[in-house]
């Protein structure tokens, strides 16, 4: 079974994650250094993601580099446990909703980038 989300385009769902970022007092920088830490992007790379409106699969296909430690991000999202969950790209979704979560949460970066 193929999620809707999987086709949905990144630069739509962005801008959620920021507003939800802002709303506690955090940035749309903030919120890239995650997306960047995550899949490896540059500030140009992720520009041009949302420019070319790519979805989700393809943008998270295209990501440079996965960082080593996004297994280290464990939790909830939506009730469900992300590091229980077997679909890769659905788990990469997860993991980067997890990290705005905690984002908007008010832990520190360091925390949120497990360094």
């Amino acid at each position: 079974m193929t999620h809707r989300i999987f086709s949905m385009a990144f630069a739509k769902v962005y801008p959620m994650y920021v507003q939800k970022a802002e709303r506690k007092g955090r940035t749309k920088e903030d919120v890239d250094t995650i997306i960047c830490w995550l899949t490896g992007y540059d500030q140009a790379g992720l520009q041009q993601q949302l420019e070319l409106a790519t979805d989700f699969t393809t943008f998270f296909a295209q990501a440079p580099a996965m960082n080593p430690n996004c297994t280290l991000i464990t939790g909830k999202v939506c009730g469900v446990q992300v590091d229980a969950i077997e679909d890769p790209l659905m788990q990469k979704i997860r993991w980067l909703d997890k990290l705005v979560d905690e984002l908007a949460k008010g832990k520190t970066m360091a925390k949120i980038l497990r360094t």
